[in-house]
C-alpha cells in the first residue's frame, strides 16, 4: 500500500477550530442518522499547547459532510474529579460496535505540574448509544501500567480495530522505566479483548522499535483491510520513513502482533497540500485517524499546528483516493 499517493488536496473549508480553545485529536464516525460525528480534545487557549496534559477535555461537533464544516455542539467528557482520570481526558478514538459507540481515551490526575500529570496517564473506555453521549465510562483503566515492563511508567495513545475474527485489537503507547521525570523508552505494544469494554490482555510489546533511539513511535492508528492490519504512527526520529523528524510511517502486520514497515513506509510529511495549490509546511501533523466509507478509508483526520510553539492549532480533514492494496 502506498498511502502517501492516496492523499488528495484539501479544501480550505476542511478545518475545525473552536474559539477560546486549542483543538487536537479528531476522531470521526458516521452515525445512523447519516451525519458525521467528531469527538476531539480541547483545552483553554490561555494554557498554551502544554495545557493538553493538565486541562484537556472532550468536545463534540457534527457535520453533514465528512470534510466539514463541523459545528461545535457541546463538551461531552471531562475529568470526573476523583480517581485515575480525575483531571484530564485526552487522545479520544471512537468506534461503532454492535449498535453502540465506544470511546477510548487517555486520562490522568496530578498536582498541576506537567510531568506529574503526564506520568499518571492511563487508558480508559466509555460506552454510549450516540456519539454525542451521554458517555458511560468504566471506572477502572482499560489498560494500566505493568511495573518493570516496557510500559512501566505510563500508557496512552490508544487505537482499536475489530479483527476479522471479531476480537478487539488495540495498539497503545507506553513509556518504560528510566530516569524521572521522562522515564525510559517510548514505544508501542498490543492488547486484545473480546469486547470493547474489555477486559484487555496484553499480548505483545514493545513493537515498532527504533534500534538507534529509544524514543521510537507514538500516536498509532490501526485498521484491518484485505488480508492484513495496517498502522499509521508518528516516527519520532524519521528512522522508518528516512525523511526527517516527526514524519508519519505506515506499518503492516499479518496477525496484529508482529509489525514491520510497509513496502512504502512514508505515509505523509508535515505539510498540507491545499486545493488552491499552496503547499503549507506545518510544525505538527499528527494524531492520524481514518474515516471509513463502504469499508475503505475515505478521509484522514489530523491535528495540525502551524508555528514552533503550536499557538495556532486546528484539526484538518484530508480526503483520500481509494486505498489500493498491494
Amino acid at each position: 500500500m502506498d498511502f502517501q499517493s492516496m492523499l488528495l488536496p484539501v479544501p480550505r473549508s476542511a478545518t475545525f477550530q473552536l474559539e477560546g480553545y486549542h483543538v487536537w485529536c479528531p476522531t470521526v464516525v458516521k452515525g445512523k442518522d447519516g451525519l458525521y460525528h467528531m469527538l476531539f480534545s480541547c483545552w483553554p487557549i490561555e494554557s498554551k499547547h502544554d495545557g493538553w496534559v493538565s486541562k484537556s477535555l472532550i468536545g463534540y461537533a457534527v457535520s453533514d459532510h465528512p470534510l466539514g464544516r463541523f459545528q461545535f455542539q457541546r463538551f461531552v467528557l471531562d475529568g470526573r474529579g476523583e480517581g485515575w482520570d480525575a483531571d484530564v481526558i485526552h487522545n479520544p478514538t471512537m468506534i461503532s460496535y454492535q449498535d453502540k459507540y465506544y470511546l477510548f481515551y487517555t486520562g490522568n490526575y496530578g498536582n498541576g505540574d506537567y510531568w506529574d500529570h503526564r506520568n499518571h496517564q492511563r487508558i480508559g473506555v466509555a460506552e454510549a448509544d450516540h456519539p454525542g453521549g451521554p458517555w458511560r465510562r468504566v471506572h477502572q483503566p482499560a489498560i494500566d501500567v505493568t511495573p518493570g515492563a516496557w510500559d512501566h511508567l505510563i500508557v496512552n495513545n490508544p487505537t482499536v480495530t475489530v479483527t476479522p475474527q471479531g476480537k478487539i485489537l488495540m495498539i497503545y503507547k507506553g513509556v518504560g522505566e528510566g530516569p524521572l521525570p521522562k522515564g525510559g523508552a517510548v514505544v508501542c505494544g498490543v492488547a486484545e479483548a473480546d469486547h470493547p469494554l474489555g477486559p484487555f490482555r496484553k499480548v505483545a510489546g514493545p513493537i515498532m522499535v527504533n534500534p538507534d533511539n529509544d524514543w521510537s513511535v507514538e500516536d498509532p492508528f490501526i485498521w484491518s483491510q484485505g488480508d492484513r492490519f495496517y498502522a499509521l504512527v508518528k516516527d519520532f526520529q524519521g528512522y522508518f520513513t528516512k525523511t526527517g523528524v516527526s514524519s508519519v510511517a505506515l506499518f503492516e502486520s499479518m496477525n496484529g502482533t508482529d509489525w514491520e514497515p510497509a513496502e512504502h513506509p512514508l505515509a505523509f510529511l508535515r505539510q498540507i497540500v491545499w486545493e488552491d495549490g499552496v503547499v503549507q509546511p506545518v510544525e505538527a501533523l499528527e494524531r492520524p485517524q481514518l474515516l471509513f466509507e463502504n469499508g475503505h478509508p475515505a478521509v484522514l483526520y489530523c491535528a495540525a499546528a502551524v508555528n514552533p510553539n503550536r499557538e495556532v492549532a486546528f484539526n484538518v480533514a484530508i480526503p483520500l483516493a481509494e486505498l489500493r492494496i498491494g
